[in-house]
């Protein structure tokens, strides 16, 4: 932040530091999740009391444009960004339509025995085997969620580990061997972090988590693949608008828009 001048007048200082705070977030001095100047440094530079301090930082806040974190001091707000999820999308389909930068680590690509929960999802006999891939997901560089990604083997044999680096498996699967993705069956709940989560995720241990567990479908309700995943509760949350009734004669439901808006 640039040394600058508050002037005393007719315009309150903390006005004018609220302005200047908000300027430099626009102007990419300050980047979402950046740590901005704590309240002393603030007070050094422009010469302003605690208390102007503060109520910038308030109404900043307020706004939804800085957060500020007990005993850690003010970060500038991650974004947050609706998008629509009626149809049935992707990670990177998700976050492009948000407007943020997809990327994934995969963690883990490898055959394991299918748990009877798992069996059951997938329409395998228990004791199959099946492909097993963790994945670490980040929006602008920034971690947001964990993938566990369980597939029979008639299909998770068709992907690879260096694939799945740069592309999804609803891409590769539908545009390389014609299998498209369908439909999808979601579950979602809370969860808590394991440390191995929480380490990944840069949370603490047993800090809460969104968990939505999917089973997606290809042609004749043949089930792709069964995944959990992890999201970070202070990057995405989900919006449900329903009307009181529903037309079952015309097809339409009482679910009108469900929205996860990413921060």
């Amino acid at each position: 932040m640039a040394t600058e001048q508050l002037i005393p007048g007719p315009i309150p200082l903390y006005y004018q530091l609220k302005q200047l705070v908000r300027s430099e977030i626009e102007r990419g001095v300050y980047r979402a999740g950046d740590k901005l100047p704590s309240e002393t440094k603030m007070i050094q530079r422009y010469g302003v009391s605690r208390i102007t301090v503060r109520q910038a930082l308030g109404e900043l806040e307020s706004e939804g444009i800085v957060e500020r974190r007990h005993g850690r001091g003010s970060y500038v707000a991650e974004r947050n960004i609706e998008q629509d999820l009626v149809r049935l999308t992707d990670f990177v389909e998700d976050m492009e339509l948000a407007g943020l930068a997809p990327s994934s680590q995969v963690l883990s690509f490898k055959r394991e025995v299918a748990s009877t929960a798992i069996a059951e999802a997938l329409r395998i006999t228990v004791h199959d085997e099946v492909i097993r891939i963790d994945r670490l997901r980040q929006a602008d560089e920034r971690p947001i969620a964990f993938d566990v990604t369980w597939l029979p083997l008639r299909f998770g044999l068709l992907l690879s580990e260096a694939e799945l680096r740069h592309d999804t498996i609803y891409h590769i699967l539908e545009t390389r061997y014609n299998i498209p993705v369908e439909m999808g069956v979601f579950h979602i709940t809370a969860s808590v972090a394991s440390p191995e989560q929480a380490h990944l995720l840069h949370v603490a241990p047993g800090t809460g988590l969104l968990l939505i567990h999917r089973v997606s479908y290809t042609t004749g309700n043949v089930p792709v693949y069964a995944q959990d995943r992890y999201y970070r509760t202070d990057r995405v949350s989900y919006r449900v608008t329903l009307r009181r009734h529903g037309d079952a004669q015309n097809g339409s439901t009482s679910l009108e828009e469900l929205r996860p808006i990413f921060k």
